[in-house]
């Protein structure tokens, strides 16, 4: 089955050499508020969110929950009201749950509420094996009987409420914590998570189920307690800044030799990140709520090992490959995380880049070369096109980035954010990057949002 979305195709033009200098803003954290808007679904009354990024994931979510039953209206530029009180659905639709991995985030608000869930195994970007195993792990401890069928996990319970368990997760994953924090804040009884992930946005997600009535501590460490409360009240809430987005803002103005600042954004949360500048010769400092980098002085390459929060993110890593690129000396990016994160590569290939992957150790040896030149380059996936948005400012000529609609996805207006700051950027065809969530599926294919407005 095609899709509109299927259709789109959006292209950047990026004339290199031009130096980035000036202030940009931060807009609100996509892995933050996806999984926020999935909570909602817990809410007897309306939750209102601010600092929502209008961005196609956020538009596809949008659509899964009004799928669901939920009303969703703007009450401004990035503020979200979602009343899911009248939701009775508990089967979510493949159409759109395989435009999203974090649409899989449904899962443990669906089983918290009804205490049974129907949803499709996780779409999105591919990037490697995004198993399921940690997220039934914690579904079954709670008390669920779970089964994958016809590309479905089919999880229920036959009790009332799902009740409190100790759960270890054998290695800290994001969407296995949140969807089991999801479950367990409306269970019986106190769930301990043990060898959790500590990223800023589950904390955010924890955060925000707090201020719903949740009891949760421990968000942060690798152990978080949830004492299960019988319901969960509307709030009103901000979502934290993006630190993928700071850390790509930041990332362009290295490869210029630039002098960035990047405002509204949580300095603390690119701690791994900000080391390895540094360790290339940058200039950064930062305040609460800014980081400035100055690029003149980049003088040599560092080594980079994607980890789990605190540790480099693996959402920056192509970013990272791609500023590298133009450092001289050799660096080795390692990726820890995903088992096909170099898919990018040979895009950066045909821009003259010198970097050699080794599948065995999942590692990338990278050359700096002396200039890379601009070329027509298609973009895999979110955070790779974003790192072909960075090689394409650090190269001679012109580059074409073909397949923007994957960027879209992760970033608000990022051709207008760069251009704001000197870069040479213009999108050339294609939709702007948040779609009404009416127009993102033909009502013909799928009936059940021709209602939506």
């Amino acid at each position: 089955m095609t899709t509109m979305l299927d259709r789109l195709e959006t292209t950047l033009r990026i004339r290199g050499g031009a130096r980035l200098e000036g202030s940009v803003l931060a807009h609100g954290a996509k892995n933050a508020a996806l999984p926020i808007m999935a909570a909602s679904l817990l809410a007897k009354s309306p939750v209102t969110l601010h600092r929502v990024p209008r961005i196609t994931d956020v538009s596809v979510m949008w659509s899964l929950l009004e799928a669901l039953g939920a009303r969703i209206r703007y009450e401004g530029e990035h503020t979200l009201t979602i009343d899911a009180s009248n939701v009775t659905a508990f089967r979510a639709p493949y159409t759109l749950v395989r435009k999203l991995a974090a649409s899989f985030d449904i899962v443990g608000p669906l089983l918290g509420r009804f205490h049974r869930a129907e949803v499709p195994l996780p779409g999105g970007c591919v990037l490697g094996t995004r198993a399921t195993d940690m997220h039934e792990q914690a579904f079954v401890a709670l008390g669920c009987d779970v089964r994958n069928a016809h590309g479905y996990l089919i999880a229920n319970c036959k009790r009332k409420r799902l009740r409190g368990a100790a759960i270890e997760f054998r290695m800290p994953s994001v969407g296995a914590t949140k969807n089991a924090m999801l479950s367990a804040v409306l269970a019986e009884g106190t769930t301990t998570l043990h060898n959790v992930a500590m990223e800023p946005e589950v904390v955010d997600l924890a955060k925000f189920l707090v201020a719903m009535g949740a009891k949760i501590s421990g968000a942060g460490s690798d152990t978080i307690v949830i004492e299960g409360v019988r319901e969960l009240s509307g709030v009103e809430y901000e979502i934290i800044p993006d630190r993928i987005v700071t850390g790509t803002l930041l990332f362009a103005g290295a490869v210029t030799r630039g002098d960035v600042t990047v405002t509204r954004c949580r300095p603390e949360h690119l701690g791994a990140a900000l080391q390895k500048f540094v360790e290339c010769g940058a200039d950064v400092s930062a305040g609460n709520d800014w980081i400035r980098l100055r690029g003149d002085g980049i003088k040599g390459g560092t080594s980079v090992v994607t980890a789990p929060y605190p540790g480099f993110a693996t959402d920056l890593q192509p970013q990272a490959v791609a500023f590298l690129c133009t450092v001289p000396g050799t660096s080795v990016v390692e990726e820890s995380i995903f088992n096909a994160r170099f898919s990018y590569v040979n895009e950066l290939a045909r821009m003259g880049a010198d970097v050699k992957v080794s599948m065995e150790s999942n590692a990338a040896v990278v050359k700096g070369v002396a200039q890379l030149s601009g070329a027509p380059v298609e973009a895999p996936d979110i955070r790779a096109g974003a790192g072909l948005v960075i090689a394409g400012l650090g190269a001679a000529g012109e580059t074409e980035i073909i397949g923007l609609e994957y960027v879209d996805r992760g970033y608000e207006r990022l051709a207008e954010a760069l251009s704001e700051l000197g870069g040479q950027v213009q999108r050339t065809s294609g939709i702007t990057q948040f779609v009404e969530p009416s127009t993102i599926f033909e009502t013909s294919e799928y009936p059940q949002i021709s209602t939506l407005t």
